[in-house]
C-alpha cells in the first residue's frame, strides 16, 4: 500500500512521501523504510525521530519534521488496520476434504470449509464462511455460526452453542463435563453435568483452555470476550461482554463476572463469587468463594482486596525484617537494664 492508500483507509491526512509503498508492519526500533510503525504517545516522539520506519502513525497533532507520517486518534488501532490489510487471512476453499467424516443429517453451508480428519456428528450446524479445521471434533447437536475459525484439534461437545465470528485456537476444549461430586457411602460420586454451554458472537478462546458445560444450568461466554490460553472454565460460569481472561486463570463453578472485566495472568476465583462491570483482577489474585467484588474495583492479593490497600499492605511486609531486627536488640536492651 501506498502511503496515501493507508491515510484513505483510515480516512485521515498524511504528511511526507504520499507515494512510499509500504509492506509490512513492525515495532519502532526494528522498523525499515518499507514498513509502517506507530508512536503510541508524545513519549515515544523521540524513539520516533531515530526510525528507520517509511511511515509513522502518530497522535494527532504530533509533528515529526523530515518524516511520513500519519496523524491519527489512536495509532496502536490503526496499526491493527493496516496489518489486517497488508496481511489478509489465508483463503480456504469451500468444501469437505475427502477424509473428514460428516454425518449425513449435519447441516453445513456451501460455503464452509472442513479439513482432513475432522468429524462431525449427527444433527450438528455450522454457517456460512466458518472453517473447521484438520483434526477438530463437532458432538451432536453443535450450532456453530457464521465465519468462526475452529484451529486443528479443537473438541466441541454435544450441544454447545457458538456464535459467529468466533475463533477457537488449537487444542481447545468446549463442553466437557464439570468437576462435580458428592462424597457420600466412602466415595466419590459424580454429580450430573447435563447442562449447556453457550459462546456468544465474536469471542476468542486460547490454545489448550478449557471450558466446562453447566451442571445442570448454563456456561454463557459473553458477547466479545478474549480468554487466553490455558485458562479453565468451571460448570455454570457466567462471564459478561468484552472481557480480558489472561493465561493461567481459573474460574471455579458458579462464578459470576461482569461486563468489561480484566483478569490478569494466574487469578483464581472461588465457586460463586460474583466479580462485577469493569473490575481489574491483578495477577496471582484470589477472589475467594462467594465474595463479592464491586463494580469499578482494582483489587490485587490473596484474598483480594483494593489496590491501594494491597500496595501498604505490601510496603510493610517489606520492613518486617528491619522491624524485626529492632525488636531484638530492644528487647535486648531490656533484659539487659533488668539484670541490671
Amino acid at each position: 500500500m501506498k502511503v496515501s492508500e493507508i491515510a484513505s483507509l483510515l480516512r485521515v491526512s498524511a504528511a511526507g512521501d504520499l507515494d512510499r509503498e509500504i509492506h509490512g508492519v513492525a515495532a519502532l526500533e526494528t522498523a525499515g523504510p518499507a514498513d509502517v510503525a506507530f508512536v503510541e504517545s508524545a513519549k515515544s516522539l523521540d524513539q520516533a525521530n531515530d526510525s528507520r520506519a517509511g511511515c509513522l502513525l502518530v497522535p494527532e497533532g504530533a509533528i515529526l519534521p523530515g518524516k511520513t507520517t500519519v496523524a491519527v486518534p489512536n495509532p496502536k488501532l490503526a496499526l491493527i488496520r493496516i496489518a489486517a490489510a497488508l496481511n489478509p487471512p489465508a483463503a480456504h476453499p469451500p468444501g469437505i476434504h475427502p477424509s473428514a467424516v460428516v454425518a449425513p443429517d449435519a447441516e453445513l453451508a456451501s460455503d464452509c470449509s472442513v479439513g482432513a480428519n475432522a468429524v462431525i456428528e449427527s444433527g450438528a450446524s455450522i454457517g456460512a464462511g466458518t472453517r473447521i479445521s484438520p483434526g477438530v471434533y463437532v458432538g451432536q447437536g453443535v450450532q456453530i455460526g457464521a465465519n468462526c475459525t475452529l484451529h486443528p484439534n479443537v473438541t466441541v461437545y454435544s450441544g454447545a452453542q457458538i456464535g459467529d465470528r468466533v475463533t477457537l485456537h488449537s487444542g481447545v476444549v468446549v463442553g466437557s463435563d464439570g468437576f462435580g461430586y458428592v462424597f457420600a457411602e466412602g466415595r466419590h460420586v459424580k454429580f450430573p453435568q447435563l447442562g449447556k454451554i453457550i459462546i456468544e458472537d465474536d469471542v476468542e478462546i486460547g490454545s489448550n483452555t478449557t471450558l466446562d458445560r453447566g451442571s445442570l444450568g448454563t456456561t454463557v461466554i459473553g458477547e466479545g470476550t478474549k480468554i487466553d490460553n490455558l485458562v479453565q472454565i468451571a460448570h455454570n460460569v457466567r462471564i459478561g461482554r468484552h472481557c480480558i481472561i489472561v493465561s493461567q486463570t481459573g474460574i471455579s463453578g458458579g462464578a459470576e463476572v461482569g461486563d468489561y472485566v480484566v483478569m490478569a495472568g494466574q487469578v483464581g476465583v472461588g465457586e460463586r463469587a460474583h466479580i462485577q462491570d469493569r473490575v481489574i483482577v491483578g495477577g496471582q489474585a484470589g477472589v475467594l468463594p462467594g465474595k463479592i467484588v464491586r463494580s469499578g474495583s482494582v483489587v490485587w492479593g490473596t484474598p483480594c482486596r483494593p489496590m491501594s490497600e494491597f500496595k501498604k499492605t505490601t510496603a510493610r511486609l517489606a520492613r518486617l525484617d528491619a522491624l524485626a531486627e529492632k525488636v531484638q536488640i530492644l528487647g535486648a536492651q531490656m533484659a539487659k537494664l533488668s539484670s541490671g
